[in-house]
């Protein structure tokens, strides 16, 4: 659907002309554009968003959470690191002084500054990356410890509550609505095997060992901003996940997303293992900016939360193959079974690797105490 990019963006306080609009980057939910303007004869360039509310329910809730968290770090980076202040997100408000504009046909919009001179990367290129990617998430989440009351809104509810993950997963199972379960029978059978995995975390949570903190629920290596002469962390991006719930919850995440050396839709399942080298870069990065905050119980269930969130996405893209693929952008016949496949070879090569991941967390934090 071609959107009225022209016309929606003249909703936003934005100066100067528009130029130049181009679909940018690689994300699978939201509908993402590079607008330049040209402002007193300067290129001054944005990023405009359509939120996908089939996925996000309440965009204006979204765009609270994030004008919060946003605002929140910028003030204290301009006491900590002033310069770094300046290179991080801003929201651009609409006329009416919102973060978010609906358009006439029930879309929501969004803008952001460009944060100049600093780069994604859809795929990890060295350690020193997995580093300072871990690093950024965990300094993310240590700049959020003191934000202010209320708490923020839930944008995806149970978002990581991976025992109704695997209710809605059974759901989709039983009614198996486009006869697909047949051909998905390996996958299936492994998720079945594995259901002590489910409510292991929760369960520390409900006993009081693991706090409630704030967290950013998608931490892929392209969710942050990296220098492109330094290589050294900007700022963390794509925050429409930023909810309360575990710290473990992102560096899970983490190792699903950097510690196979394969994209999560990779064919070749030989290609697909859990690395050493890199996860272990990113339990250094990760503690650096967290070990003063997380808890006994935390720092031990850190190799188990890799094999947590892997297992949960594994089922989410497992139960959306079997309802039709109506949530993950597809762009090929069984992609979202190819995603599955992965998760699958990723969780299995951890099984094999706990003992020495489990060992080598504790020796981390021994470093740090």
């Amino acid at each position: 659907m071609e959107h009225d990019i022209q016309g929606i963006v003249k909703h936003f306080k934005i100066a100067g002309s528009l130029m130049n609009a181009e679909s940018f980057g690689s994300g699978i939910i939201n509908d993402t554009y590079n607008l330049t303007f040209n402002v007193e004869g300067s290129a001054r360039r944005y990023i405009f968003q359509r939120i996908n509310h089939r996925v996000f329910k309440n965009p204006m809730e979204v765009m609270e959470n994030i004008s919060r968290i946003t605002e929140h770090i910028r003030n204290k980076m301009r006491n900590q690191e002033p310069t770094l202040a300046l290179r991080q997100l801003v929201v651009v408000e609409t006329e009416n002084g919102t973060g978010c504009f609906e358009d006439e046909n029930g879309n929501y919009w969004r803008a952001y500054n460009r944060v100049e001179n600093a780069v994604t990367h859809d795929t990890l290129e060295s350690p020193q990356m997995a580093y300072e990617a871990a690093r950024m998430f965990g300094w993310f989440q240590r700049m959020l410890t003191d934000l202010p009351e209320p708490p923020l809104h839930d944008t995806i509810p149970d978002f990581h509550d991976t025992p109704k993950r695997f209710q809605a997963f059974q759901d989709i199972l039983r009614r198996d609505p486009h006869n697909r379960a047949q051909g998905a029978k390996p996958e299936i059978d492994f998720v079945l095997k594995h259901t002590e995995i489910c409510n292991v975390l929760l369960n520390q949570a409900e006993q009081g060992f693991f706090p409630v903190r704030i967290t950013h629920n998608d931490t892929k290596i392209n969710n942050v901003m990296l220098d492109e002469n330094t290589c050294q962390g900007i700022c963390v991006i794509d925050l429409d996940t930023v909810m309360p719930g575990l710290s473990l919850y992102d560096f899970g995440d983490m190792v699903r997303t950097a510690t196979s050396p394969v994209s999560e839709d990779e064919q070749n399942l030989s290609k697909v293992t859990m690395r050493m080298p890199i996860f272990e870069m990113l339990v250094r990065g990760f503690s650096r900016e967290t070990h003063a905050f997380l808890t006994p119980v935390e720092r031990k269930h850190l190799a188990f939360s890799g094999k947590l969130i892997t297992w949960e996405q594994m089922i989410r893209f497992l139960g959306d193959h079997l309802a039709g693929d109506s949530y993950y952008k597809i762009h090929r016949d069984n992609h979202n079974l190819d995603r599955c496949r992965t998760q699958m070879a990723l969780i299995q090569s951890m099984f094999d690797q706990e003992e020495a991941m489990n060992t080598l967390v504790d020796s981390v934090f021994e470093e740090l105490a």
